[in-house]
């Protein structure tokens, strides 16, 4: 281990914030930040002590902990620009590549309709950019998000809403590289997919003429999938803090591995396979 990180729990040792205190502060506030091993575990740079202590004293002043970890963060953590960016920082080795639109399309369904029929209380976080290409998907999305654990859109709404039996609606400015992605993340607890995709600019490279056309990301991977999920209600809870109190603290863990990861890896792929089939 690197002298100039810690572990979680020489975070803890320093600091007197159990472990698990730290972790919940993790998952909702996405505070201290840490960086994961490929084993999962978490490592801290060693200023993250002063900074974990800087928010013990602003709650011991009255704040409240969502007060405390943005005064102290404010200016000093850096956000992630987007969901596609994070994960290209997190994970260099994802190659991305170019795909037009009329096959997002159908990936994105398989990866919805795969998550949905297996009925667990997933976390799915929907970038769509912009509030129309949401309405065309609205209906479909509020049937996941009513056996959801939490579900969220991210489009450029022109307020928030936190309907009942919806997904949260999250404002995204037209100018944020959020913006100019299109995202489908859903971790569950035995069932994880994620696609994102960043839109090339008007009149790049392009398959066919006139195509939208995205560099893609996508992974059945667990983690992949869980780091996509942090980040994007990462952002989310900046535009929406009340997405925070709503984040599951199963995602400040490590994902768990079985042994049915391979046949369930197997069902998404063959379901993409054949609605990019049908689109083609």
């Amino acid at each position: 281990m690197s002298p100039e990180t810690l572990t979680i729990g020489q975070l803890a040792g320093r600091t007197g914030v159990p472990p698990g205190t730290l972790r919940m502060w993790e998952a909702r506030h996405g505070f201290p930040a840490a960086r994961r091993l490929p084993s999962g575990h978490r490592r801290y740079p060693v200023d993250a002590a002063e900074r974990v202590l800087e928010v013990v004293r602003a709650r011991e002043r009255g704040l409240s902990l969502g007060a405390s970890i943005a005064q102290v963060t404010q200016g000093t953590a850096e956000a992630p620009p987007s969901i596609y960016a994070g994960l290209r920082r997190l994970r260099p080795d994802l190659h991305p590549h170019p795909v037009p639109k009329r096959i997002m399309v159908p990936i994105s369904h398989a990866i919805e309709d795969e998550c949905s029929a297996r009925g667990e209380r997933a976390v799915l976080v929907g970038s769509f950019q912009r509030e129309r290409f949401y309405r065309q998907a609205e209906r479909r999305w509020r049937g996941f998000a009513r056996t959801a654990e939490l579900a969220v859109a991210l489009a450029d709404f022109e307020r928030s809403r936190m309907p009942e039996s919806a997904p949260l609606e999250v404002p995204v400015e037209r100018g944020h590289p959020l913006a100019n992605e299109w995202a489908i993340v859903c971790d569950g607890p035995e069932f994880s997919a994620c696609l994102v995709g960043w839109e090339r600019p008007a009149g790049g490279e392009r398959p066919g003429r006139g195509e939208r056309v995205f560099e893609m990301i996508w992974s059945i991977e667990p983690d992949v999938v869980r780091a996509a999920a942090r980040l994007g209600l990462e952002l989310a809870s900046r535009a929406l803090p009340q997405v925070a109190e709503r984040i599951p603290a199963r995602l400040a863990e490590a994902p768990v591995l079985d042994a049915g990861a391979v046949r369930r890896a197997t069902a998404i792929t063959n379901r993409m396979l054949a609605y990019v089939a049908a689109a083609t």
